[in-house]
Order: C-alpha cells, then sequence, then structure tokens
C-alpha cells in the first residue's frame, strides 16, 4: 500500500507542479501602478495591462494618470513631475520595444517605468539622478526597489532594440533613506 500511495503522490507532483511559495504568478488583466514613500504612504500613478503572449510571457500597456503630474519646463524640455520633498519625474523610455514580460524577467517593464528625481529649487534637470525600479515577483504582485542610473545612458538608441539596454552594471544601489518614493508596487 506504501507503494501505491508514494507512486500516486509522485504521478500528482509531476503532472500538478507545485509554485515556490510567495511566488504569485502573472495572468492577464488590469493593474494599478502605485509609487510608496519610506512609510507605506502610496500613490496610484497609473495603470498596467497584462495580456497573454507566446512562450510564458505577457505583454503589456503602460498608461500613466498625467493628471497627476504637473508640467515642467527643464533643461530645454517638458517633463511631468509629481511634487513632494522632490520632484519626481517621469522619463519614458525613446525608443520601441516589444513591451514583453515574463515572472523572472521584468527588465523592459522597468525602462517603461524611469524617474528623474530633483530638489524643487535645484536648477534644470540631472539626468544623471535617474531612478530605476529593479522588479520582481512577489506574492501581493510586482514590487520595485529604486537604483540609481545616469539617464543619461539613453542619450542615443542602443544598438540592439531587441535587447534591454541598460545592464545589471548601469544601475547602483540608491539611497532609499534619501529618496521620496523609494519603492513602486504593481497589483
Amino acid at each position: 500500500m506504501k507503494k501505491l500511495s508514494a507512486g500516486f503522490a509522485l504521478f500528482v507532483a509531476l503532472c500538478y507542479p507545485i509554485k515556490p511559495v510567495g511566488a504569485a504568478g502573472l495572468s492577464e488583466g488590469v493593474r494599478q501602478i502605485y509609487l510608496q514613500q519610506k512609510d507605506g504612504t502610496e500613490q496610484s500613478i497609473g495603470e498596467l495591462v497584462f495580456s497573454a503572449a507566446q512562450h510564458d510571457q505577457f505583454s503589456y500597456k503602460v498608461t500613466m494618470n498625467h493628471h497627476l503630474f504637473k508640467d515642467y519646463f527643464l533643461s530645454m524640455k517638458e517633463m511631468k513631475c509629481l511634487e513632494g520633498p522632490e520632484l519626481w519625474c517621469f522619463i519614458p523610455y525613446p525608443y520601441e520595444q516589444p513591451r514583453t514580460v515574463s515572472s523572472e524577467d521584468f527588465r523592459w517593464l522597468e525602462h517603461d517605468l524611469l524617474f528623474m528625481f530633483k530638489k524643487p529649487e535645484a536648477f534644470g534637470a540631472n539626468f544623471w539622478n535617474g531612478i530605476y525600479y529593479k522588479m520582481e515577483l512577489t506574492e501581493n504582485g510586482i514590487r520595485g526597489t529604486a537604483h540609481a542610473l545616469d539617464l543619461n545612458l539613453l542619450a542615443s538608441p542602443p544598438d540592439d532594440l531587441s535587447q534591454p539596454p541598460v545592464g545589471e552594471f548601469d544601475i547602483d544601489s540608491a539611497d532609499l533613506e534619501k529618496r521620496w518614493l523609494p519603492f513602486i508596487e504593481i497589483r
């Protein structure tokens, strides 16, 4: 009887793989995008729509709620910024890209949610003050933590538009205690 039970358990395990604890899967549908302060206060800034694609991937569309952002003219460029202890300016990724993600790879979405911070009294835009949210799947959705990125890296198009140009060696840790909105959540 023990052999039969063990064989049945093995059969069930092979037919119905168990997801790792704490890792919810991606699925089609509409999600809200929230920027979070250190104390957990959050603000919805837009929505993300996932659609099933090929090979365990999802295509997505980001729609920002630009009514929440104020217009600023910084360094000869119009920017949409959230106002707080810092200006948190949305920097749209400027080049064509496939807009796909998987449970293990959020790089294109990370490129579509770039920001730049600056002190309200500072003059102009300092593109070396870029924010790149490195994202991972959690049991509550997708969570990103702010990293530092020199956005001047994106001043010219990458050689290969099918690969995300920002890599792990282009981003640095950010001083999260000094940043106004160190986290992003999509749920």
